[in-house]
């Protein structure tokens, strides 16, 4: 968390919520020794559903906590290398894909066709550098390019919903690009897992 910063209303309730203070000091971090990043809370903003990480059905191998969840629960917010679904990387300060951003949106896209019952909740992440506001609307940006293009493969579009952490959770807490590139992400969670008939 950056000091000098004022702390919102919405994030004051949403740190409460995760009984966290709302005194901007080290208190507010989880311990990087639990959880593997020292991140901070995370302030949300949902389109079109829930990204609560719930996963009605999901087989376990399918199944990950969205990044506030895992940071809730200790656990580290990243992508593990077996998930069939991969983050989507961006540049600084961009929120547009690249062609190495759109080859894994495409092979993303290939195993949603494949598995016509699951729903994603695509999370946006970005580095600590810019305000938090302006980070919070980077990171709806980055989900929502995603989103799109996978809507663009014949995906659709109510099959997946958009949340922003801005910088909040970062996967990388050290200074430096080769950190924050990890941070400026497109997290793709699966939601549930419908039944098909």
């Amino acid at each position: 968390m950056k000091s000098g910063r004022s702390i919102s209303h919405w994030r004051c309730l949403l740190i409460a919520a995760l009984a966290f203070s709302c005194t901007p000091n080290a208190s507010t971090k989880p311990d990087p020794a639990a959880t593997g990043t020292g991140a901070a809370s995370a302030k949300t903003s949902s389109t079109g559903g829930a990204g609560d990480g719930q996963r009605a059905g999901t087989k376990e191998t399918d199944a990950m906590p969205s990044s506030l969840k895992a940071l809730q629960e200790g656990k580290l917010p990243i992508t593990p290398a077996s998930s069939p679904l991969k983050d989507a990387f961006f540049d600084f300060d961009r929120y547009d894909l690249s062609a190495e951003a759109r080859g894994v949106l495409r092979g993303n896209a290939d195993w949603l066709k494949n598995n016509p019952a699951v729903r994603v909740d695509i999370e946006g992440h970005c580095d600590e550098r810019g305000t938090n506001d302006y980070n919070l609307a980077l990171g709806a940006k980055r989900a929502a390019a995603a989103r799109e293009y996978l809507t663009s493969l014949g995906i659709a579009a109510d099959r997946m919903s958009t949340t922003s952490y801005g910088e909040e959770i970062p996967v990388c807490q050290e200074r430096g690009e080769s950190c924050w590139r990890q941070n400026r992400r497109a997290r793709f969670v699966i939601v549930e897992r419908r039944a098909t008939s």
